[in-house]
């Protein structure tokens, strides 16, 4: 079985990115790969990590994790296969906490995949753009599908103040985005079982090289 990370790369208070993450879990979890046994989703809420920012004596692709909160977050990320990321859009890039928090890790990230669901005024692609360029440094495979939610189009503001800037509205996805998200997610696990044998590679030969030293 493989598992699956689907990470809320939100930590602002307020964040919609909470239901939107939730959501995806449980479209997740009716997915035919989690209902034989295939594979397994997660969600991951990088708000409870408490990240610093990176504060790393030692480049983080060499693994020497000082800090307790950086060995944390490599233990979690290092459980899994792939991710789906779960990220708004903030000046045409991704949240810093979300940033941070892949510059912390490197081999925790390598030779998995990735999916993703934005969220934003333009549905949060130009975050994507810019996560796919960060992730593919880590070695990470973004799969070509991605999830592309409106906060006009996918939120319902009936009954809300729209005077007051933290209106969040009811999150209502279409059915069409649930199959999209299905879509997005036969690919990561494909493709997260296909990068399997180079994890395996990567981690023997890992431990061969601690032997011999």
């Amino acid at each position: 079985m493989i598992r699956i990370a689907v990470i809320l790369g939100s930590t602002r208070p307020g964040r919609r990115g909470a239901v939107v993450a939730q959501w995806v879990a449980e479209v997740a979890a009716r997915h035919p790969a989690a209902v034989m046994g295939e594979a397994e989703f997660e969600l991951v809420d990088l708000a409870e990590y408490g990240l610093p920012l990176l504060d790393e004596p030692v480049p983080a692709m060499f693994g020497q994790y000082q800090k307790e909160e950086t060995r944390r977050w490599a233990a979690a990320i290092g459980s899994f296969d792939g991710f789906v990321f779960v990220t708004p859009e903030y000046n045409h890039s991704v949240p810093a906490a979300l940033k941070n928090a892949i510059d912390h890790l490197f081999a925790e990230w390598t030779d998995k995949a990735a999916g993703f669901v934005s969220y934003g005024v333009h549905g949060g692609t130009r975050a994507v753009e810019h996560l796919r360029l960060a992730l593919a440094e880590v070695k990470v495979a973004g799969v070509r599908s991605q999830v592309v939610l409106s906060v006009f189009n996918d939120f319902d503001y009936t009954g809300c103040d729209m005077t007051d800037p933290t209106a969040m509205g009811r999150f209502t996805p279409g059915p069409q985005q649930e199959q999209t998200v299905n879509t997005m997610l036969d690919e990561v696990v494909a493709w997260s079982t296909a990068l399997k044998p180079l994890r395996t590679a990567a981690t023997a030969e890992a431990d061969g090289r601690a032997v011999s030293v």
